[in-house]
């Protein structure tokens, strides 16, 4: 799933060539032409064009097309595109649609090629929902997550220093000592499930779990209710809703207005913030949201995106040379600091060193997941009982009665379409 955040990046997208799926024939030259879809926001215009021109030249015998998508129907769009055996040679789909597209059989196996691809460094929020029944469909090409947007004037002013807060305890300590006067400790809406969910991974829990081929709503487990009754003590160190998420209203706006200490966020809502309000300039700061433990950072939820290469192309050889390469080490270096993106591999966190909010994102990317990896999650998200639940609890509801609820709203809607 595309974490779809990124506010502020320079990303001069060109929006020509948005035609149904249609694979281009061979060029004039003799060279093998190859349709590609990458995403808004995915890559700015001179990175799209640096490196078509740098792989055209190292690869004289393929012509890249690159499309730019739209990601309001994509869904709808590849599905339609691998159904008719006319679909492009290279997609870019957001990492949790993966197993959705696998498993209609549209989509090339690739796993004899995650050795040559350095697989064995690649982030698991990427890799893991990448594949599908035990096949490697999705290679790994970018990820973004959350980390903590901070004030850097309202840590000072209370005597809290960011380096210090490496735990969850010694981050609860912190918002409590910000939470006071009119400043708000922390604003984190009641429905923000995504950073619930890192909680629950952090307690050892997880949203729901497979048995036997069937799926099944794991919110009622001991793990999880600890995860819940540590979001319901962080969400209360400040005034966020109770009843809606980060976008109703939108957190940044809220943190704009100059009384928010912390919110918990993609690093591109720091531009928002500064667009909204620009006296905040240079007094925000980030870090990786914190672990149970000083040694390893807080689970996170890892958005960005795979590329996938459909059954139908022609021109799988060449596709997948297009895939080797924008995946490759030096394109994904390029990329993270072009797009303050995470590079696909934990061995290239480097990358993003001088870049504050990318830095923090790659240390949370280590710990990075996905959501349960089967085409049934979209039917969660559709109705998603998770927000219901956090609700629920948060306005006074028993959090084990809550969560045995919202466990099985979850185990239906996973187990709808089988």
């Amino acid at each position: 799933m595309k974490l779809r955040l990124f506010a502020g990046v320079s990303a001069l997208v060109v929006t020509a060539g948005l035609s149904a799926c249609s694979s281009s024939s061979d060029a004039s030259d003799g060279s093998t032409a190859i349709d590609v879809w990458l995403m808004r926001d995915s890559v700015s215009d001179r990175f799209q064009k640096d490196f078509v021109k740098s792989f055209e030249a190292a690869h004289p015998d393929i012509e890249a097309k690159v499309q730019i998508q739209e990601w309001d129907g994509i869904g709808e769009k590849v599905t339609a595109a691998l159904a008719s055996g006319d679909a492009p040679d290279v997609i870019e789909t957001g990492n949790t649609q993966v197993a959705q597209f696998a498993q209609s059989g549209g989509l090339l196996d690739l796993s004899d090629k995650v050795g040559e691809l350095g697989g064995e460094d690649w982030l698991k929020g990427l890799a893991e929902p990448g594949a599908h029944e035990g096949k490697q469909y999705g290679i790994p090409y970018y990820a973004a997550n959350r980390v903590v947007i901070y004030r850097t004037d309202l840590f000072r002013e209370a005597g809290v220093d960011p380096a210090e807060i490496k735990t969850r305890d010694q981050w609860i300590t912190a918002t409590r000592r910000l939470n006071s006067g009119g400043t708000q400790g922390i604003y984190l809406p009641g429905q923000n499930w995504y950073t619930f969910a890192g909680f629950v991974w952090d307690e050892g829990g997880d949203l729901a779990t497979e048995s036997g081929g069937r799926w099944k709503g794991s919110l009622d487990t001991p793990e999880a209710i600890r995860g819940m009754e540590f979001y319901k003590k962080l969400q209360s160190l400040g005034r966020g809703p109770k009843d809606s998420d980060e976008a109703n209203p939108p957190q940044a706006d809220v943190m704009a207005k100059g009384k928010v200490a912390q919110i918990v966020s993609s690093p591109g809502g720091a531009n928002t913030v500064v667009e909204n309000n620009p006296a905040l300039k240079d007094k925000l700061g980030f870090f990786p949201i914190p672990g149970k433990t000083a040694d390893t950072p807080g689970a996170v939820f890892t958005g960005g995106s795979d590329l996938v290469i459909p059954t139908a192309s022609a021109k799988q050889d060449a596709a997948y040379t297009f895939v080797r390469e924008l995946t490759g080490d030096t394109w994904q270096k390029k990329l993270a600091v072009a797009m303050s993106y995470v590079p696909n591999k934990t061995t290239l966190s480097d990358a993003v060193a001088a870049d504050p909010g990318a830095s923090a994102m790659a240390v949370g990317a280590a710990e990075g997941r996905a959501t349960p990896n089967t085409p049934g999650w979209a039917a969660v998200e559709a109705k998603n009982p998770i927000k219901d639940y956090l609700t629920a609890v948060l306005t006074g509801g028993d959090a084990r009665k809550e969560a045995a609820r919202a466990s099985e709203a979850v185990t239906t809607a996973m187990n709808s379409g089988t």
